[in-house]
C-alpha cells in the first residue's frame, strides 16, 4: 500500500472508444456510442484513430499522435476532456494518499492502494453505486483478516480529479470497507511517482 494524499490551440476533445470485437487481422471500434467501425492494420476510423498493432485480444491504437493499447471489452478516453494531464495527492499525517472520486459518476472516497490488484469496495457501498455485483464473477480474495468472498465486476467509469477511465475492473468484498481502495486495475493505466509528501498520477492513454 501506498501511504497517504500556445493559449491559442484548444485541448484535445476526448473521444470514448470502445474494443467490441476482434476478428483475425481486423479490429470492431465503436467511437463515442456510434455505429461499429472495422478496421485493419493502419486503417483509421472517420474520427481519425487509426489501428497500429494487433496482438492476441489486445489493439495499439493512434489518436492525434498518441498510442494507447485497449484489449477487448475495454474502453477509453483518447484525451482528456477538461485539459488534466496531472493529479497531485498530499499524504496525510498517517502517510496514506486519500482523494474524492467518482465511480460510475458518483462520489466516493478513495485510499491509493498499490498492494491491491483491483479496485476494491465493500458490498454496501456497491449497493449504493448501483452495481449489481451478485452478476459478477465470484471467487475469493486473501485479505489481512482471511479470505473474503468477493464477486469481480466491471466499472462503467472511475474518475479522479478530472482523470477518467473506462472499463476497470473491480472486486466487490461481502464483508464492509471503510474506503474504495484504488487498486492497480487503476494505477496500472497511470504514469505515477511519490515526490516527498506527494503521489503525482498521470494519465497514460
Amino acid at each position: 500500500m501506498l501511504a497517504g494524499g500556445l493559449c491559442c490551440i484548444p485541448p484535445a476533445q476526448a473521444v470514448e472508444i470502445a474494443l467490441a470485437g476482434v476478428f483475425g487481422s481486423k479490429v470492431v471500434l465503436v467511437v463515442d456510442g456510434g455505429m461499429p467501425q472495422t478496421l485493419g492494420i493502419d486503417q483509421r476510423t472517420r474520427e481519425g484513430i487509426r489501428l497500429r498493432a494487433l496482438s492476441g485480444r489486445s489493439a495499439t491504437l493512434e489518436h492525434e499522435g498518441r498510442l494507447f493499447e485497449l484489449r477487448l471489452g475495454e474502453h477509453a478516453a483518447s484525451a482528456q476532456s477538461a485539459g488534466t494531464s496531472e493529479v497531485s495527492l498530499q499524504a496525510d499525517g498517517g502517510g496514506h494518499f486519500f482523494a474524492d472520486a467518482a465511480v460510475n459518476g458518483r462520489g466516493v472516497r478513495v485510499l491509493v492502494d498499490t498492494g491491491a490488484t483491483l479496485v476494491a469496495m465493500g458490498r454496501t457501498e456497491a449497493v449504493r453505486l448501483g452495481i449489481d455485483y451478485r452478476s459478477g464473477q465470484p471467487g475469493q480474495s486473501e485479505t489481512a483478516n482471511g479470505v473474503a468472498r468477493v464477486w469481480r465486476v466491471k466499472l462503467d467509469s472511475v474518475e479522479l480529479r478530472g482523470i477518467r477511465l473506462y472499463g476497470v475492473e473491480a472486486a466487490v468484498h461481502e464483508s464492509e470497507l471503510p474506503y474504495v481502495l484504488l487498486g492497480m486495475s487503476f494505477m496500472n493505466r497511470m504514469d505515477w511517482r511519490r515526490e516527498g509528501e506527494r503521489l503525482l498520477l498521470k494519465r497514460r492513454y
